[in-house]
């Protein structure tokens, strides 16, 4: 069900911009006003929720340790899995921002038969996740050639590299299959497997469906279904010169395309796709572990009035001496 109800988000918001453009005309609204609101909410809802999560206290160091921390002199210690330093810290942030290392390192369970709980590896997630960002860094690098002019060189090495094997004319772009390929992967991984199914929401679903409409909007326009590039681009460099111009005969399946890209714009500060910043945030991951070389002291602790024992006597002597309690000053 909450599958069904992501695809039919999307399919809505398909029949949205297809009505809109072919029907009402609304080619202005969808071509300027939408990029521009989007744009306008996905830099403040970035930037709002960034400074939320770096006002959240941290009065203590928390960091994930998976190897032995630094400790005696002839012990070893897990530099990587448990930095002490900030140097170590960095490489270890480095390695889990470039190669999704704790997703490589990731186990699955499965009850066998017996039963016997049986633990195995979890690579194909870890290939998928990776093709998945990667083409999608590239195909977004690669845009900029409708932004720029000239076109940067490192745009247009990007597109050699990513059509080396010249496949079709035009040149077939491999992270254009990559980026569906993994998103199909990771939608059927959703569905497929009992557990992942069960956990899953609607919020889930919707950027998966939201990706793939792109990806597959986009792969029509470059190989079936011919816009006008010169157009587009003179459209995307109005839009970033703050001139925007409506270029006539860009063709309906570009604006679902652009509207599509607008709406994840605007749901991305919203959703879980704001791991992207909240991995630099994160105490788990940014923090060494110092805990035995240092004392961590929680500046936020108010201060308590202690009540000692001898005070305690004092104040209930008494009572304590008439219920026969022995009492330290006697």
């Amino acid at each position: 069900m909450n599958a069904i109800i992501g695809l039919f988000i999307v399919l809505l918001l398909l029949a949205v911009s297809f009505i809109g453009v072919g029907t009402v005309k609304m080619e202005y609204f969808f071509g300027v006003v939408m990029p521009y609101a989007a744009m306008a909410i996905f830099i403040l809802g970035v930037i709002l929720r960034v400074l939320k999560w770096a006002k959240s206290p941290v009065p203590f160091r928390i960091p994930t340790s998976c190897g032995q921390q630094k400790s005696m002199g002839w012990v070893k210690n897990s530099k990587l899995d448990n930095p002490h330093n900030g140097f170590w810290t960095i490489a270890r942030m480095a390695l889990e921002i470039l190669t999704f290392r704790s997703l490589f390192r990731n186990t699955k369970a499965s009850l066998e038969k017996g039963p016997k709980l049986v633990y195995g590896g979890s690579k194909w997630l870890w290939v998928a996740a990776l093709a998945f960002h990667y083409s999608f860094l590239v195909i977004v690098i690669r845009h900029f050639r409708f932004f720029t002019e000239p076109i940067p060189g490192i745009v247009l090495w990007l597109q050699s590299l990513d059509s080396l094997f010249q496949i079709s004319l035009p040149l077939l772009f491999m992270t254009d299959i990559l980026l569906i390929g993994a998103a199909t992967y990771l939608f059927l991984r959703r569905v497929v497997i009992p557990q992942i199914r069960y956990i899953s929401l609607a919020a889930d679903f919707i950027p998966l469906f939201l990706i793939l409409s792109i990806a597959v909007t986009g792969v029509l326009m470059r190989y079936f279904i011919k816009v006008d590039a010169i157009a587009v681009k003179q459209l995307a460099m109005g839009l970033l010169s703050f001139s925007p111009v409506v270029p006539e005969g860009i063709g309906v399946i570009f604006y679902m395309h652009l509207f599509l890209v607008s709406f994840l714009l605007i749901y991305f500060p919203f959703s879980k796709l704001m791991h992207m910043g909240g991995i630099f945030l994160s105490p788990a991951r940014n923090l060494a572990n110092n805990n035995r070389a240092k004392r961590h002291i929680n500046p936020w602790n108010p201060d308590v009035k202690i009540h000692t024992y001898e005070e305690y006597e004092e104040e209930f002597k008494d009572v304590m001496k008439a219920a026969g309690m022995p009492l330290e000053k006697e």
